[in-house]
């Protein structure tokens, strides 16, 4: 069927949701707009789904969460007996009507559904999934994108995002069902009368709470601190939780930014509600000039994700994922160690895109640090993998360099709200030592050596976009530079191929990781450069590492490696 057929099908047939006939209406004369729209279905992975709000098999709306809910029905059902799944949603549009709409699919399928009463962040589905006994989840949000973006992530019985061979075989379900014909609805309320929806209790919300307070290590110092938060949810899910836990380990002194605390997926004061960047904070930081607190929080639209800023002199520093995950997993090292609570054989786990300077602080402290693919649910793995050993209380900390954070085994995905905690435990530690967050990270590098990242997201969008995408990843892994900016490669990595190449003796090693579209270039000068396609939008996204004496000398060293590789990209 070709694009102009499929449009008019769903003109015919897309008539449960009014937004989805008024958008098809009024690009009924733009073949351009047609083409988007129905090129190709929107991309089911180990993210699930993610994409933007409209009409046709390229966007988000009840129809493709319909079809892919359908599928992981299908997939669930033959994998299991009386299975049941739990969903989750944030605040961006439409979360509630995804969720709903998915919920029906389950329950038209036989499969009992656990839903929140109410919107909920995504650490506390993969909670809800280990905690219930569910053989999946679904979390519907597109985390920290623009609020034309929602999505659709799914979760194993493991808590973790959905692992390459399960989402292969959703993805397979999925692809032999008819759009509007092969798909099961039951009504949401009358599948709440059948028993077959449910809500998901206070008692798993507090069990949760309980779990992350659990964490803390110096939590009794706290309350008398004197600690000043000033703290944005980002108009997402974290209001509540990160809230609830700050008050329940004594730091009341938090100043809300009243803009950015209800749910509002317009994110009209934030346009891209993401922690990493200085524009989702500026709201909080004008906040700061007037409150003066000891630190800004802020959390993304599902909580998963948590970004800082500290006073420096006048002004107020922005850390770094790679920096604030340093600088926890120092402090949680030196103080479990201290207070004789560190596991014998304690284990670290970090991204492959993550700062180095973890292998120093693991080195130094006795801790085995491990490896993975970037995204989460590889860390999730890893815990899964102790756990089924007995020896889950090895895990001490997990990171990776894109704000996410998790201490402790009882989820298995990032979480924004126990970070929260244990940053302001953290800060408010060193505050009652005279300590400072910029001198705290200044004592880290003197003690370590100074290492600088960054990461820069290169936009391919549309059609022609993908093609470009997979043209650059290609060449580079084809025609490898020998040098960039002036240095040696003297190491490639793909991990495509499972091959490591010293570039200087020509010797190749086996990576042994699950395949992945990554590439990474070591530099003679220590410098490194790696490189994936996004997984969940139309992105090339390159990390940049830098090491050096002295911050001024490595963040120009890392400014200069980014001009120079950014030429392969245009």
């Amino acid at each position: 069927m070709n694009q102009m057929e499929l449009y008019h099908r769903w003109v015919s047939n897309a008539t449960d949701d009014a937004d989805l006939q008024i958008e098809l209406n009024k690009i009924q004369n733009d073949n351009e707009a047609i083409s988007d729209r129905f090129y190709r279905d929107l991309e089911f992975g180990t993210g699930g789904l993610r994409g933007v709000l409209g009409a046709g098999t390229n966007r988000l709306n009840i129809y493709t969460i319909r079809r892919a809910t359908q599928g992981l029905a299908d997939y669930v059902n033959e994998s299991f007996n009386n299975p049941s799944v739990a969903i989750s949603y944030d605040s961006r549009i439409k979360s509630d009507t995804f969720a709903r709409a998915a919920s029906e699919v389950l329950a038209a399928n036989g499969i009992h559904v656990h839903i929140y009463t109410e919107l909920a962040p995504t650490p506390m589905l993969s909670y809800a999934v280990r905690a219930l006994g569910c053989n999946a989840g679904i979390m519907v949000t597109a985390s920290h994108n623009p609020a034309k973006y929602n999505g659709y992530k799914v979760y194993g019985a493991d808590g973790c995002q959905m692992t390459i061979d399960a989402a292969n075989a959703v993805l397979a379900k999925i692809n032999a069902l008819d759009m509007f014909n092969d798909i099961k609805v039951m009504h949401f309320d009358d599948a709440l009368n059948a028993g077959l929806i449910s809500y998901i209790g206070d008692n798993i919300v507090e069990s949760y709470y309980k779990n992350v307070l659990a964490q803390g290590i110096n939590t009794d110092l706290c309350a008398k601190s004197g600690l000043k938060i000033v703290y944005t949810p980002l108009n997402g899910t974290g209001n509540k939780p990160v809230r609830t836990i700050l008050d329940r380990i004594g730091i009341t002194d938090v100043t809300i930014v009243k803009e950015q605390e209800n749910p509002d997926g317009n994110f009209t004061t934030c346009p891209y509600p993401n922690p990493e960047i200085r524009e989702a904070l500026e709201l909080g930081l004008k906040y700061c000039d007037e409150v003066k607190p000891d630190l800004l929080l802020a959390t993304d639209p599902d909580a998963d994700r948590v970004g800082i800023a500290v006073p420096d002199g006048d002004d107020y520093a922005l850390f770094s994922g790679n920096e604030v995950g340093a600088l926890l997993l120092e402090y949680i090292c030196e103080q479990r160690i201290a207070k004789g609570t560190m596991p014998e054989n304690p284990i670290a786990i970090k991204t492959i895109v993550t700062t180095d300077i973890i292998s120093a602080i693991c080195k130094f402290y006795g801790v085995h640090m491990i490896d993975v693919l970037t995204g989460f649910k590889f860390i999730g793995e890893q815990i899964g993998f102790l756990e089924a050993k007995n020896e889950e209380n090895r895990y001490v900390f997990g990171f990776e360099e894109s704000y996410g954070y998790l201490a402790g085994t009882y989820v298995r995905d990032k979480d924004a709200v126990v970070a929260s905690m244990l940053i302001c435990e953290m800060a408010a530690y060193y505050h009652t030592k005279g300590i400072s967050m910029i001198e705290a990270r200044k004592n880290l590098y003197n003690k370590y050596g100074v290492y600088v990242h960054s990461q820069h997201s290169f936009t391919f969008e549309g059609e022609s976009g993908m093609r470009k995408m997979s043209e650059i990843m290609n060449n580079l892994r084809i025609n490898r530079p020998d040098a960039i900016d002036g240095f040696k490669v003297v190491k490639f990595e793909d991990y495509q191929e499972s091959v490591s190449v010293n570039c200087n003796t020509g010797e190749t090693l086996k990576i042994d990781l699950p395949k992945s579209n990554v590439l990474s270039f070591s530099l003679e000068n220590g410098e490194k450069v790696i490189i994936r396609p996004s997984g969940t939008e139309p992105k090339i996204k390159a990390y940049y590492t830098a090491t050096a004496s002295t911050v001024e000398e490595a963040e120009a060293m890392k400014n200069s490696l980014d001009t120079a590789f950014s030429k392969y990209l245009e």
